[in-house]
């Protein structure tokens, strides 16, 4: 038999995978999901979903990302300032709908699967953390930022804040925060600078 005659029946078969345990992540949460729901929904046996994941983890992780890729853009205005904004607050808008709300509900179900922390943070959080590596360097190449900036840090100092008002305080994520927030970061980055 072809093996050209079979890929596209395997492909339609893991998008009707990956949209129903996205459907069900947003219907139900993560913690109401299953292997078995998500088979039932896509009308495939379980074997067929561990054929290619490992665990519900990996299947509705793939599911969330596949759904949600094409709404957060990589910005490259030619202002550090204004990319940073640009990537923070699409993130925030994000977070503020419904699917943006299964972030926090993954990040808390990870608390007690360190299969799903592990998933959420090498295929969601390290690309986005990447982005914001890109964006820093960009603006050192472009002598916007100090030559020995760390890196590192400085994406901590940014999105620090906005993890501590999602999962901790409950303050307000809004445009206002984030200018201050990238603002009051990057000024003081330039400021330390002239004065070391």
């Amino acid at each position: 038999m072809d093996k050209k005659l079979g890929r596209p029946r395997s492909e339609k078969t893991k998008t009707d995978i990956l949209t129903a345990s996205y459907d069900l992540l947003i219907e139900n949460g993560f913690g109401a999901v299953t292997v078995e729901k998500i088979a039932e929904r896509a009308e495939v046996s379980k074997a067929t979903i561990y054929k290619w994941w490992t665990n519900k983890a990996d299947v509705v992780m793939d599911g969330f990302l596949n759904a949600t890729k094409v709404k957060l853009p990589i910005p490259n205005t030619g202002s550090t300032i204004d990319d940073m904004f640009i990537q923070v607050n699409n993130f925030v808008k994000f977070l503020m709908s419904r699917e943006g709300n299964v972030i926090t509900e993954i990040i808390a179900e990870g608390q007690f699967d360190p299969k799903l922390a592990d998933v959420y943070r090498k295929a969601y959080f390290k690309p986005r953390r990447s982005i914001s590596k890109q964006i820093l360097e960009r603006g050192i190449s472009r002598r916007e930022l100090r030559e020995d900036l760390d890196i590192e840090l400085t994406i901590d100092l940014i999105w620090g804040p906005v993890f501590y008002r999602l999962l901790i305080t409950g303050e307000k994520l809004d445009d206002t925060f984030v200018t201050k927030l990238i603002n009051y970061v990057l000024e003081g980055i330039k400021l330390n600078a002239q004065m070391s």
